[in-house]
C-alpha cells in the first residue's frame, strides 16, 4: 500500500560519492556543497568528478560489458534483470521518496504516488523491447543476402537535470540498458544522490555491476568531460538550449558521435472560445504548479480567444489561490520550492523586466515568504507582446503570460516562437479545429483538451526547434540507443558450386 507520510530529513541515509564497477567511491577530488530547495539548508558535500574519475567509470563499463556479456547474452536475461530491478524500485519506493523529497523540489506525496511508480513503469515498458528489436532483411537481387543488424554502442553518456532526478534518469539509462549497452550518468549537481540508490538497486537486482555508473560533479567539468571522452560512444542530455549547445560543439570537438538532446521549451496552451472552460483552466492550472513551473514541458504561454479570456482568467485566478506550499517532506505539502535562491532571482529579474517592458500582473509576482526556502506566488501576466521578457525566455517557473485572439490564423502565429518548440496544448470541442492546430503548431507534442503525459511510455518526448534533437520514451529511445550494420552476402550459384 503506498504511503505518503511526512518524515525528518536528518533521519535519511545516502551515499554520497560516485557509483562506479557497483561500489561507491569517494574520491579525494574538490567538493561542492549540495543544498536542501525546501530550506536552503546545506545537507552534503559532493564530489566533483574529474576526467580521470570519468575514464575510470567508462574503463569499468567497457569491462563489464566485455565480462558479463550483457549485450551478447539472449534478451529475455535482459528482460528478466531489467523485470526485478522494477519490482525492487517498487519495493523501495518509500526510501526512493525520502531519498528524492529531501533533495529536490519533489513533495513526498507526489514523489512516491508518481515519481517513483513511473520509474519502475519505465523500467518495465523498456525492458520489454530488448528482444523486440534486431534487424532487416533487405530487398536485394536474388543472389545476394542483404541484412541491416542492430548492436548497441557499447558505453553510453549520460547527464540529466535537477527537475525530476530519478525519472529522468530511469528515462536515460533503462532504453540504454535493454538495447545491450552500459551506461555512465551524470546527475544535476543539485539534485545528486537519488540517482546513486537508483543503480545500486540495479545491480541488486542482478544487473551486473559496471554496467550502470554514475559519476557526481559540474556540468563545466564533469559534464564536459562525459561529452569529450572517446570511450563514450553516444550523448543523451536534457535540459537547458544553452547547455545544450555546449554539449554539441564539445562532442563535434572532440570526435563525432550522435548527440540526444531534449531542451528548453516555452509551450504554448491555446484555448478556443468553444472549448470546455472549467477543463482548459484545469489543465493549465495543472500545468503551471506542478513542480511550481520547473519543467522543460510547462505550458506558460496561454493564447486564448478574445471572447473567452475573461471567464478563463477568472477561472485561473480561483484555481491557482489553492495552493499548499511547504518543505518537501511534509505530507501536506503540494507546492513545490524553486530549486535555489539563484534560479528564485532570475525569476524576480524576469518579471520586473517584464514590468518595465509594460507587462501588467493579474495575480502574483512575489515570492511566498516564511519557509525558510524559495516559494514563489503563481503569477498571471497580461499586456505582453512577443519582445516580453516572460514570453521570450524559459523562466522556470509559475508564471504564465496571456495572450488573446480572434482568428484561427492569428492564433497559431502567436503560439509560434522563434527559438523552442518543444510541447503545445489546444482546446476545443471542434475535431477538425484540433486537427488544424496539431498541423498547424511547431511542437514535438501536442496534447489536445490536456495537457500531461500519462504512462504511455510508447508515446516519445522531444522538440522542435532549438527544444531538441531526437525522442526520450516509446520505441524511438531504444532505438537510439542501437546502431544499424549493413551485410551483403553473396549467395550466388557460382558460390554454391566451390
Amino acid at each position: 500500500m503506498t504511503r505518503t507520510c511526512g518524515f525528518d530529513p536528518a533521519s535519511v541515509e545516502f551515499a554520497r560519492g560516485h557509483f562506479i564497477g557497483g561500489q561507491v567511491v569517494e574520491d579525494a577530488t574538490d567538493h561542492l556543497s549540495v543544498a536542501r530547495p525546501s530550506d536552503l539548508i546545506p545537507y552534503a558535500d559532493l564530489p566533483i568528478g574529474t576526467a580521470d574519475t570519468v575514464d575510470r567509470a567508462v574503463t569499468a563499463a567497457r569491462q563489464a560489458l566485455s565480462s558479463s556479456g550483457w549485450a551478447t547474452q539472449s534478451p529475455r536475461e535482459r528482460v528478466r534483470a531489467m523485470r526485478r530491478w522494477a519490482d525492487l524500485v517498487e519495493s523501495h519506493q518509500e526510501e526512493l521518496g525520502r531519498l528524492e523529497a529531501l533533495g529536490s523540489t519533489r513533495p513526498i506525496s507526489q514523489v512516491i504516488a508518481s515519481d517513483v511508480a513511473g520509474v519502475a513503469e519505465a523500467i518495465r515498458f523498456f525492458s520489454e523491447w530488448a528482444d523486440k528489436l534486431g534487424g532487416d532483411v533487405a530487398a536485394t537481387r536474388s543472389n545476394d543476402l542483404g541484412m541491416i543488424v542492430s548492436e548497441p554502442y557499447g558505453v553510453v553518456g549520460a547527464i540529466t537535470p535537477w527537475n525530476f532526478p530519478l525519472s529522468m534518469a530511469s528515462w536515460k539509462a533503462a532504453p540504454a540498458l535493454a538495447a545491450g549497452n552500459a551506461i555512465v550518468l551524470k546527475p544535476s549537481e543539485l539534485t545528486p544522490f537519488s540517482t546513486v540508490r537508483l543503480a545500486q538497486l540495479a545491480v541488486q537486482a542482478g544487473i551486473p555491476p559496471g554496467i550502470f555508473n554514475v559519476v557526481q560533479g559540474t556540468g563545466a567539468v564533469t559534464g564536459d568531460a562525459i561529452t569529450r571522452h572517446p570511450g563514450i560512444a553516444k550523448i543523451s542530455f536534457t535540459g537547458s538550449t544553452r547547455t545544450g549547445t555546449a554539449i554539441m560543439t564539445a562532442a563535434a570537438e572532440s570526435g563525432i558521435k550522435p548527440v540526444i538532446l531534449e531542451l528548453g521549451g516555452k509551450s504554448p496552451q491555446v484555448v478556443f472560445a468553444d472549448a470546455d472552460l472549467e477543463r482548459a483552466a484545469d489543465c493549465i492550472a495543472g500545468s503551471l504548479l506542478a513542480n511550481a513551473g520547473q519543467a522543460c514541458v510547462a505550458g506558460s504561454r496561454l493564447i486564448v480567444e478574445r471572447s473567452a479570456e475573461a471567464a478563463l482568467v477568472g477561472l485561473l485566478q480561483r484555481k491557482l489561490s489553492n495552493i499548499v506550499p511547504g518543505h518537501t517532506w511534509n505530507a501536506s505539502t503540494d507546492y513545490a520550492p524553486i530549486v535555489s535562491e539563484i534560479q528564485a532571482r532570475r525569476i524576480d529579474r524576469i518579471l520586473q523586466q517584464s514590468r518595465d517592458q509594460g507587462a501588467e500582473f493579474v495575480m502574483g509576482g512575489q515570492r511566498i515568504e516564511g519557509y525558510g526556502g524559495a516559494w514563489y506566488q503563481p503569477t498571471l501576466l497580461t499586456n505582453v507582446t512577443a519582445a516580453t521578457a516572460a514570453v521570450r525566455e524559459e523562466i522556470f517557473g509559475p508564471v504564465l503570460t496571456i495572450q488573446a485572439f480572434d482568428t484561427e490564423e492569428e492564433a497559431y502565429a502567436l503560439a509560434d516562437h522563434p527559438e523552442y518548440g518543444l510541447a503545445a496544448g489546444v482546446y476545443t470541442r471542434d475535431l477538425g479545429r484540433a486537427m488544424r492546430a496539431m498541423r498547424a503548431i511547431q511542437a514535438g507534442t501536442v496534447w489536445i483538451n490536456r495537457y500531461t503525459r500519462t504512462m504511455d511510455f510508447i508515446l516519445p518526448t522531444g522538440g522542435y526547434k532549438r527544444s531538441g534533437i531526437g525522442k526520450d520514451l516509446g520505441r524511438q529511445a531504444v532505438e537510439q540507443n542501437l546502431r544499424h550494420k549493413t551485410v551483403l552476402i553473396d549467395i550466388g550459384a557460382d558460390q554454391a558450386a566451390r
